[in-house]
This record gives structure tokens, sequence and C-alpha cells, in this order.
């Protein structure tokens, strides 16, 4: 299917100015023990203004706050700032005390490594306390006055994300002309990830190309790079021709069979990790999770029970299981939705239909292990991209997708383009619009180190770039 005359002049809007490498409380300023997440929101807010010097004496000046970070991680994420003369983009932290950074366990998180500031409350309490990050390099530190912001706390915070200059632009374009550019970022994001996928087909195979993208898939939105890895670490065909230890292999390469596993389990549990055991120890030499230089590490901070990467991981063994008629349905020209629908409805197995993990208490009711979102992922992901170029009718399937019901990132894009906006939830409710937010945002919002001040997103918007 050939693409439409927007989505074919996507790259052209994009390239023409990027090139294509970077394609009410009260204060408590006098409180001893300041509430850390009412001094985030001032911060955020601007009260203590752009301009520092760091505790070595360097000068800088904030170019852009980044947004307000609310799960695992460091506080202010893609901020710009300018130290001695430098631009820098990364993360930013704020702590109470310097020594925090340590006892919170920051310095061994790889989660902040691109910290460019740690900011600091208060007065130096005794002593020099260096941040580092986890491979050993210095973070300068900030030592914020409490005595210098005026007025009360924010009431409510503000949002995570402030708007952008393209609010203006998008409420002046219009409906039908903001949904041409959406549809052009989608298809442009669309056939990037069929590229990619390609790639990876054409180096590893069909087969293997779609365990890991499926892997992918699953483990969005925390925990998609230790389910890739794995898929990499224990490829389909090692698996497929050991259908009996398949799941005590990746379990065991997860990090997930540990004797700290049977502590207070419950009986349904010790008998499934028996099963588990009596298998894996025949492997344990050669592929346990301490051998290799980059072990797996999972994000379990903030993650839904239903979502917890045990959960993920099973439901990749029992895929690998069904792997022949999984296949069969991914073919591009017996493809079908709702035969996929069908499909991801038979997966049941007798412990994980139950539990959430290898510790919590069986549930009342079974819960899908591929449920819808999770199978919209998959779909969004894998299927149509790979689809687009030969299946005539999916990019019109695609865009029936419904929009994920909890999406941080996309949340954040629509606040800096759309907030406000008459249209916003016409314009955010499928899938294909988040997708096209996020692509926008990533070529336009984090490519720029202005603030909002140059980047060239409204001006190219506002031109006469569609008919």
């Amino acid at each position: 299917m050939n693409p439409s005359p927007p989505a074919a002049r996507y790259p052209d809007f994009l390239a023409h100015h990027f090139p294509p490498a970077a394609l009410a409380e009260p204060s408590c300023a006098n409180s001893p023990e300041p509430d850390e997440l009412a001094w985030q929101s001032r911060w955020f807010a601007g009260d203590f203004g752009r301009n520092f010097l760091t505790t070595d004496g360097k000068p800088v000046a904030l170019i852009d706050f980044g947004w307000w970070n609310h799960g695992a991680g460091p506080d202010f994420r893609d901020c710009v700032l300018s130290l001695d003369g430098e631009t820098k983009r990364g993360s930013i932290e704020l702590d109470r005390d310097a020594r925090d950074w340590d006892h919170h366990g920051h310095s061994a998180n790889p989660a902040y490594r691109d910290t460019i500031l740690h900011l600091q409350l208060g007065h130096r309490s005794g002593g020099d306390w260096f941040t580092r990050t986890d491979q050993h390099l210095l973070v300068p530190q900030v030592r914020l006055d409490l005595a210098s912001p005026t007025g009360d706390f924010q009431n409510p915070p503000p949002a995570a994300a402030r708007p952008g200059r393209c609010l203006h632009v998008f409420r002046q374009l219009g409906f039908a002309k903001t949904i041409a550019i959406l549809e052009a970022a989608a298809r442009y994001r669309l056939e990037r990830k069929a590229a990619r996928l390609q790639r990876t087909a054409a180096i590893h195979g069909r087969d293997q190309m779609l365990f890991q993208a499926i892997a992918d898939a699953l483990g969005y939105s925390r925990n998609r790079l230790p389910l890739t890895v794995l898929a990499q670490r224990l490829p389909l065909k090692l698996l497929i021709n050991r259908p009996d230890d398949a799941a005590a292999l990746l379990f065991g390469v997860s990090g997930f069979l540990s004797g700290q596993t049977f502590d207070h389990a419950d009986r349904d549990t010790q008998r499934w990790l028996r099963t588990l055991w009596d298998q894996w120890w025949r492997y344990r030499d050669a592929y346990a999770p301490g051998l290799p230089r980059l072990p797996l590490h999972w994000n379990l901070t903030g993650t839904r029970p239903l979502n917890h990467p045990q959960r993920r991981v099973a439901t990749l063994h029992l895929l690998v299981k069904h792997w022949p008629t999984l296949r069969r349905l991914l073919q591009p020209d017996t493809f079908s939705e709702k035969a996929l629908r069908r499909f991801a409805a038979t997966l049941r197995h007798p412990y994980w239909d139950l539990h959430c993990t290898l510790q919590s208490p069986p549930s009342a009711k079974p819960r899908a292990l591929l449920g819808k979102n999770r199978l919209n992922e998959i779909l969004a992901n894998v299927c149509y991209p790979l689809l687009l170029p030969n299946h005539d009718a999916a990019w019109n399937a695609f865009r029936q997708l419904p929009a994920p019901i909890d999406n941080e990132k996309t949340r954040r894009a629509s606040l800096r383009l759309f907030s406000g906006h008459p249209d916003q939830a016409r314009l955010t409710s499928k899938l294909w619009q988040q997708q096209a937010l996020l692509q926008i945002y990533e070529d336009f919002c984090l490519a720029d180190n202005s603030a909002c001040a140059t980047c060239p997103m409204p001006e190219q918007a506002a031109a006469p770039l569609l008919p």
C-alpha cells in the first residue's frame, strides 16, 4: 500500500530543520523537616529562579526544566542547562541532603546515569559529599537557599510538563489539519518500526525477530530492555528444541529462581517451583544470572501486580509453547486480528492464571495472561508495522486500536502540544494518535535545547505544509 501524501512528506517536514542524525499549602521555608515533594513542586514552578552556582563555583543556567517524573528514577527528566557555558541535557535529582544520593542507592543505580545536576535543600551539614554515578562520573551539585523563594507553594502543584508554543498553532489549525499532521507522523513512525524489524529479520531470521519484538512489547513500558535481552540470550530455536526445560530456562536466566523465592510461598507456588528447580540445576552453571557481565535489571517500582515481569516471562513461555500456531497467525497473507485475539483468549496456565508473582497469594478468579492492552501493543509494534507494505487494510485497522489507559509519555506529549485544546480528547483517544504524539515529541521537543524558544515545529505546522 502506498503511503498517503501527508505521511510521505513527514520526513521532509522533519529534515527541514533537523539533520537525520538528530532524528495552597503554607510555606515551609522555616520548617525543620521540609516536605521534599513540596520543594520539588516549588522548584518545577520556577520559584528558585534559573541561575545558580554549583558548590565548586561554576555558573548554572536552567534552559528547560524538563518534565516532572513521578515514577522511578531521577525527579526531573530531559532537562537542559548551561554549565559553565556548556549546554547539557539530562536528569536532575533533588534531595534534602547531599548524602541522600548514596543513602538512596542512586550511586549504584544505572537509572541515574544521565543525571546532570544534584540539588540539595538547605545548608551544608558538615563535610563534603560528592555525587557520583554508577560509572563513577562526578555530578555537579547546587545547594538551594530555602529562604530565597517568595510566596506560597503551588496549590495545586504544576503539571508534569509545560505546554509548548505548538499549543496555539494547533488550536488555530483546526481539527482536520491537525489530524493530517498526526497521521503523517504516525505513518512515519510505523514505517520506521517496519524497517527496524526487517533489519533484525535479515540478521537473525523472521521467527527470532518476531520472538524479540513480542518480548519487547510484553515488557512495555518499564521492562522492555530486560525482556528483549532475555529473548536474545535464550533464542527461540534453543527454547523450542528444549520444550520441557523452556520455562526453567526463562525463569532461571531472568534471575527469578533463587532460594528466596521459596520463602513464604504457598503450597502451589512451592510445587510449581520444584518442577522448575529439578530442570534448572542442569543449566545453572552455564546460564546463572550472575555470570553475564551485564545482568538483567528488572524495574519493579510502581509496577502493578498484573504487569509484574514474572508474569510477563510466564506469558513469553506460553507463546513459545504455542509458537507453531502463533507463527501461522502472524503470516502476512493469512493475518487476522480477530483470530489473534481468539488465540490470546485460549492461553491458560494452571498456576499463572491465578498468580501475579511468585510470592503473591492466589486470586479468586483467573486473569488473562495476554490481556487486551498487551495484545494491542503487539499489534501496534509488531503485526501492523510488518503488514503495512503489503496489506491494504493494515493502516485502517491500526487506526482502530484504542489508546492505552495509562501512558505517562503520551500524557506528557499531550500536555506539551494539546493542553486545554477544545478537541484534546478526539486528538488522543486512539493508539495511532498517541504514537504520532510520541514521534513529534521525540523529533522536536527532545531535539530542542531552547525550552521551545527556537524549535521550528510551530512555524512548520503553521506553514502550508499540507494540502
